[in-house]
């Protein structure tokens, strides 16, 4: 009885301890396109994903202001699938804006204080590529 005990107290503190070793969501990189009706973004994340509990569940692009302008909502981990790639489109981004921010979110730690500024007067930047039509 006191061995199952112990089992048990060990496999709980493991469960416990695992969504420690994840910390923000890493934006590795972001691919902008224009289209004929908006934008199209690609966005690729690396995140120790652990389970249900706590995995890089959104990513969103925002102007200077915070204001936002679109958000991809990711509805599983992906726990075996690291870095991965997921693709937005029919995002309006005003002409005036020079700058916008994508941010990534994990279900944990909220929204990642390490953004992407992709300079839109440019064509690429540090981890970010952008093709006009």
């Amino acid at each position: 009885m006191k061995r199952l005990f112990l089992i048990m107290v060990l496999n709980s503190m493991a469960w416990i301890a695992q969504p420690l070793h994840a910390g923000d969501v890493e934006i590795l990189n972001v691919y902008l396109q224009e289209t004929d009706s908006g934008w199209q973004a690609e966005v690729t994340l690396k995140h120790a994903d652990t389970g249900w509990d706590h995995y890089a569940d959104a990513w969103r692009i925002v102007d200077g202001e915070g204001r936002l302008l679109k958000t991809r909502v990711l509805y599983h981990p992906h726990v075996k699938e690291q870095p991965f790639t997921r693709s937005l489109s029919g995002i309006s981004i005003p002409a005036d804006l020079d700058k916008v921010y994508v941010e990534a979110h994990d279900k944990r730690h909220g929204w990642s204080s390490h953004k992407v500024e992709v300079d839109l007067t440019r064509s690429s930047g540090e981890r970010y590529h952008i093709r006009r039509k």
